[in-house]
């Protein structure tokens, strides 16, 4: 069972295959070295006694047998971690780069619980592949010859008969295959999405205990886990039904090959040292494919394992663009653009939105109208889309990543903080940042004088910023972001789900960066839009209105309404609150 991509794949770790193969070997020819020296002393004390030249010199033999195979067992464990080391060094090497190459549009086609575990798990079995089956499915062939080259010349006939025995365990290793794989490839399956829903549920916990749903989701975990359950009984069935096999070939050819070394014995044309050293090397003609038979379902599960990994560094990768932007009057333009996250239901049905350089332009609309959507697609998010999306004169397709990553930058309302300090959390966007340029951008989102009642730039952060509020890790998110200054920023519902002083702060904030940069401004609350030069007013996925504020309410259309019933709402609020 060898794979001859993963093979290629994995070229560099030959070596370290071959040197464990080699260091195995010494060990069974000092086996052999010793077992025939105490043989022949046995012999020699059977015939009428064995002197002191004889004994010293199977002492020796001895000592020399077990020092050689105490240093080939060391050495063949080191060769095996080297290659173990080096499988798992390349593969995640090589699903990194696939990522990247994928780039931030790469859970299009494939989720992230599933890449984490195929980088973990996936690797780790794929790791006992190399470091352990292989080198021993090469001693394995290597170790019955030898063998046999060794005892034909005490038996012929015995060392034959074990020697034809042999292959009867691969026999049945293949008898199992057809079978394990089927099963393996289904075990890793409903391995991955119990991982995708362990992933979403742990994510979504805050929200399950809310609506008090986390007991019906744990009922259904429960499900899925006992689906795995049986999966893995299955899979561990099958182990033990082939290990028993197995172990019958192994241990019944080792016996046939004893039994006619002892009639031999019996018939006098055997010696007893002969016979001995037979009956005493026997069983290592079937060890070495024994332990083959017990790795060979920790392979079965890397195959399984890798074809999932092959799927991923297969999937088909974007065209990568290779212009460059150059300067800061970046005009953005789409031109009838379409876009799916599924085939049956269009997300947005022929878009044409115009972002000048310098200007703000805002898009407004109900929840699932499209909006965060055009803000994927104007960072390569989003790459599956059809119609024209040019900045500054290129198609967004020919622009590299990094290229487009330097000039534009995304802010959403749940932008992740890290665990670690705050200048490092601020560093992600300029390595390079003095700490005045750290301290002026929090002033200017209001947050340096609760840093500094705290620890100042050295503040230490949870994991996801969780010890500050919402509107504080939003602010820093801004900050974070000014400190990138790049031509343009998209604001993804920056100032949403935050407290009304937060979002005052950060709304001034983008009002003070559109007076010099291109701002495009994604908000449901339509009070924050009103000084844009430009708004686009969508509905289902199409551009309803377009215009400034004044205009769209002069106009008494679907912007008017919406903004009329949001000031009501909002009024009718503080009426609650004052009385």
């Amino acid at each position: 069972m060898i794979k001859t991509r993963l093979i290629r794949l994995l070229k560099g770790s030959g070596k370290y295959i071959g040197y464990q193969v080699f260091w195995q070997w010494c060990a069974l020819l000092a086996q052999i070295a010793v077992v025939t020296a105490l043989c022949g002393l046995f012999g020699h004390m059977a015939d009428g006694g064995a002197d002191a030249e004889q004994i010293a010199s199977a002492a020796a033999v001895l000592a020399l047998g077990l020092l050689v195979r105490f240093v080939s067992d060391r050495m063949a464990a080191r060769a095996s971690y080297l290659a173990s080391a080096d499988v798992k060094r390349v593969l995640r090497e090589k699903i990194y780069e696939k990522l990247l190459r994928l780039g931030t549009s790469y859970q299009e086609q494939i989720a992230t619980s599933e890449v984490v575990q195929l980088s973990t798990e996936g690797v780790e079995q794929l790791e006992t592949y190399f470091g352990k089956y292989l080198p021993q499915l090469f001693y394995s062939l290597l170790a019955p010859v030898t063998l046999f080259l060794v005892l034909k010349r005490v038996s012929f006939r015995a060392s034959l008969i074990l020697l034809l025995c042999v292959p009867l365990i691969p026999l049945s290793i293949v008898a199992v295959q057809k079978f394990a794989k089927k099963l393996l490839s289904k075990y890793w399956s409903i391995y991955a999405g119990l991982g995708d829903s362990f992933l979403e549920n742990l994510q979504g916990l805050t929200t399950l205990k809310i609506y008090q749903a986390d007991e019906k989701k744990a009922q259904e975990m429960d499900e899925e886990s006992q689906h795995f359950r049986r999966i893995t009984m299955k899979v561990l069935t099958m182990q033990l039904n082939s290990t028993s096999v197995m172990d019958i070939v192994a241990y019944g050819g080792a016996a046939v090959g004893m039994i006619t070394a002892c009639r031999e014995f019996l018939r006098g044309s055997l010696g007893l040292t002969g016979a001995l050293t037979i009956v005493l090397l026997a069983a290592e003609f079937f060890l070495p494919l024994r332990l083959l038979g017990s790795f060979f379902h920790i392979a079965m599960n890397g195959m399984a394992a890798s074809d999932k990994i092959f799927r991923l560094l297969d999937l088909e990768e974007p065209d990568q663009g290779t212009k460059v932007l150059e300067g800061d009057l970046l005009n953005i333009e789409l031109k009838d653009v379409h876009f799916s996250y599924e085939k049956d239901r269009e997300i947005l049905k022929g878009i044409d939105l115009a972002l000048p350089s310098g200007t703000f332009v805002s898009i407004v609309g109900v929840s699932g109208c499209g909006k965060s959507t055009i803000a994927g697609i104007l960072t390569g998010r989003n790459r599956h889309y059809s119609g024209a999306v040019t900045i500054a004169g290129m198609e967004l397709r020919d622009i590299s990543e990094a290229s487009l990553q330097q000039k534009i930058t995304l802010v959403r309302h749940n932008s992740y903080l890290f665990t670690g300090t705050v200048a490092e959390n601020l560093r992600m966007a300029k390595p390079t940042a003095s700490d005045a340029e750290l301290k002026a951008v929090l002033e200017k989102v209001n947050l340096l004088g609760f840093l500094e009642e705290q620890e100042g730039l050295s503040t230490k952060l949870a994991e996801g910023g969780s010890n500050l509020s919402g509107g504080q890790r939003q602010r820093l998110a801004i900050a974070r972001a000014l400190l990138h200054d790049t031509p343009v920023y998209l604001f993804d519902e920056a100032a949403s789900n935050i407290d009304a002083e937060s979002e005052e702060l950060i709304m001034e904030v983008v009002r003070e960066l559109a007076k010099d940069r291109t701002v495009l401004l994604i908000s449901h609350r339509l009070f924050n839009v009103i000084p844009s030069d430009c708004i686009y007013m969508m509905k289902d996925g199409v551009i309803a209105e377009k215009g400034t504020h004044q205009e769209l309410m002069a106009r008494g259309g679907e912007y008017a309404m919406l903004y009329e019933s949001q000031r009501a709402l909002e009024e009718y609020g503080k009426e609650g609150v004052q009385a």
